[in-house]
Parts: structure tokens; C-alpha cells; sequence
């Protein structure tokens, strides 16, 4: 197979509020856990909608996993006829507010908080780890609209595992190849869409996190291992120095961010993120980085296996059918979602749909 790379409300309290400082600055890239930290995210959304019905999903965050991150409460305030905070079948959690027709802009402000820290599998030694549930096996060992497991995916999978010797090996050979073999790409707009068989069949294999990362787990679910990509937004710098790793303010409207995870035996859930080592590739200071540089080497390294507790996850979820959309299902959810008189915003444009984010990190 030639697969070539054509461009193809409010809470009180006395902590101190703001974007930490990077804790340290490392030559090299090595998360490791070392305590939890706590974060603030506020979305804030005013639409002028010349009269019309309006409705918004705004997403929250409603991943907790023991060691590395814990959802929090979600609050808000807004001149909504309705608001409440729901959760789709694949498990995404929003607020969904809505306006009838009528005068005014639609305002939502949603705050809510998540704890994370930096998490770090030991990949030397197989332990004992929970099982995977019959359910949790099924839903991610299974297709997606965006993500099928026949045809061009699983031959490019079984052609990268071809004789690997267990689980272990077989994700380590498919972070490698996507490593290898895609690039990010800056044109691409907002994270991607997730298209894997269409990056594979037309040789295209650039985009960002949600078309390298999902190429990840969709050719790992070919071959049978559980895989999951994790929607979600980064909240803080890298403590390690890597301006292309972190978020650079507290705005953070345009800091979404998919990592992925496999499952494997005697290790659990391992994190993996090669788009961001194609991210530090393009994007990290000087801007003229290759694979072999050691920045890059480091980070590679440590991105399957480990990743920092400088990001939040909102939810696993593909296919996400929005309860009252006039539209159809989205292929994931990780941005605000509106529709105005039953047409939908595009929420890649944040200016003209007009809502922001902010982070902050709650110290001492």
C-alpha cells in the first residue's frame, strides 16, 4: 500500500484565581503524577439572534478517572426560557439552554471546574489492572460514522501489526507509523474532523489532533484494541517549556484539544497523543524542528504512556445527537454549539458566533 502525504453563575470563595506560571522548564519532556491541580472554565456566549428561536449546547466537562482527572460541578447564569445540563448516549455532558422566539441576544455564561494532574503509565512491568467492562470493550471496539474498521483502516492496521508479539507492541507500532507518516496541518481548521478513511484513501494524511489522534484509535479498534480519543481543552502552559504544549493566556477559545488512549492488558488505559509531537514538530520554537531533533525525541517519547495534567476532558463521545437539533448529529463535541432559527452557527468561528473561554487555575 503507498500512502503518500498530500496536502489531502458564580462561586464565592478566597482561593486566588489564575493561569499558573510553567512550574518548571525542562530539556527534557517527563510527566509524572506529583498532585492534583484545579481548574476554572468559564464559556460565555451572547448571540444577537434578530428575533429568532435560538438553542445552545454548550459542553462541560464529564470525564473522571481515577489518577489523572475528576469532573467537577458545572454552573450558570442566563436569560434562557430553559436551561439544564443533559448527557447524550455516548456520554457527552452539555448545558442545553433555549430561547423562543422573541427580542433580546441569548446570553449563557457556564462555569465549571475540573481537577487534573499529570499522568504517567509504567510501561516496563504488566500489573494488575481493572478489567474492561463488556460494555465499555464493545463501545470502544466499535465503528463510527467517521471512523469504519473495514477496508482501507484495517489494512493499514493489520499491515502495521503485521507479526508485532502482543497488545503492547501492536499500539506502540501504530503511535509510531502515525508519527511517521502524517504531518499537522496548519491550514487544517479547528482540530480537524476525523475522516480516517478518507485520509487514507486519498493519501492525505495531515490535519491536527482530531484527524491524527482519531487515525490512532481507529486503526487500534481495527485490529481489536479498545481505543478512545479524549475531547477536551488545554487550561494552562506546559510546565516543561513548550510553547506549542500549553495555553498560552487565559483565553483559551481556540485551546481544544483530542488526546487518545488505548487499552491494553496488564496496563489499563495508556495515554497516547502523536498529534502533538507533530504539533511540537511544526509549531515549537524555532519553528524548524525534524523528528530527530531531541525536543521532539523527548516528547515523542514520553506521549505514549504519559501526558500533563495541563488540559481538561469534556468526554469520549462520537456521534453526538443534540437533543432538540434541527441538524443532524456532530462527530464529536468540544466546542459550543448553537442554531438560530433551526440553522446552526459555525462554532469553528467563535468571533461571529460570538462566545469566548477563559481559564483560570484556583491556587492556594
Amino acid at each position: 500500500m503507498n500512502l503518500s502525504r498530500r496536502t489531502v453563575l458564580q462561586i464565592g470563595g478566597s482561593a486566588a484565581l489564575a493561569i499558573a506560571a510553567p512550574r518548571i522548564a525542562s530539556a527534557s519532556f517527563s510527566p509524572m503524577p506529583a498532585g492534583w491541580r484545579n481548574f476554572r472554565v468559564v464559556t460565555r456566549v451572547e448571540i444577537t439572534r434578530a428575533g429568532a428561536e435560538t438553542q445552545l449546547w454548550v459542553p462541560v466537562p464529564a470525564v473522571t478517572e481515577a489518577g489523572w482527572m475528576r469532573a467537577g460541578d458545572s454552573r450558570w447564569t442566563t436569560n434562557a426560557a430553559q436551561a439544564s445540563i443533559e448527557t447524550d448516549g455516548a456520554g457527552a455532558r452539555f448545558v442545553h439552554a433555549i430561547w423562543p422566539a422573541g427580542a433580546g441576544s441569548a446570553v449563557l455564561e457556564v462555569t465549571s471546574f475540573a481537577s487534573a494532574q499529570d499522568r504517567a503509565v509504567n510501561l516496563t512491568v504488566p500489573g494488575a489492572v481493572p478489567p474492561l467492562s463488556a460494555a465499555d470493550r464493545t463501545q470502544f471496539t466499535s465503528a463510527t460514522d467517521l471512523i469504519p474498521l473495514d477496508g482501507i483502516v484495517r489494512e493499514t492496521a493489520e499491515m502495521i501489526v503485521a507479526g508485532a508479539e502482543g497488545d503492547l507492541e501492536m499500539a506502540r507500532r501504530i503511535y509510531d507509523w502515525v508519527v511517521d507518516s502524517t504531518e499537522r496541518n496548519p491550514e487544517t481548521r479547528g482540530c480537524g474532523l476525523g475522516d480516517i478513511a478518507s485520509m487514507l484513501t486519498m493519501g492525505d494524511l495531515t490535519g491536527k489532533c482530531a484527524d491524527l489522534n482519531t487515525l490512532f484509535v481507529g486503526l487500534a479498534r481495527a485490529v481489536g484494541l479498545p481505543a478512545r480519543d479524549v475531547y477536551g481543552l488545554r487550561v494552562a502552559p506546559s510546565a516543561f517549556g513548550y510553547k506549542s504544549l500549553g495555553a498560552g493566556s487565559s483565553d483559551v477559545t481556540k485551546a481544544q484539544h483530542c488526546r487518545a488512549e488505548v487499552y491494553l492488558e496488564g496496563f489499563g488505559w495508556v495515554p497516547a497523543d502523536p498529534a502533538d509531537v507533530r504539533k511540537v514538530v511544526l509549531e515549537e520554537p524555532p519553528k524548524t524542528l525534524t523528528l530527530q531533533d531531541a525536543a521532539v525525541q523527548d516528547v515523542r517519547r514520553a506521549l505514549f504512556g504519559a501526558w500533563e495534567g495541563n488540559w481538561i476532558g469534556y468526554n469520549f463521545a462520537h456521534d453526538v445527537a443534540l437533543p432538540g437539533a434541527a441538524e443532524g448529529p456532530l462527530p464529536f463535541l468540544m466546542y459550543p454549539v448553537a442554531e438560530v432559527g433551526g440553522v446552526r452557527l459555525d462554532e469553528l468561528a467563535p468571533d461571529s458566533f460570538q462566545y469566548s473561554i477563559t481559564a483560570s487555575e484556583i491556587t492556594g
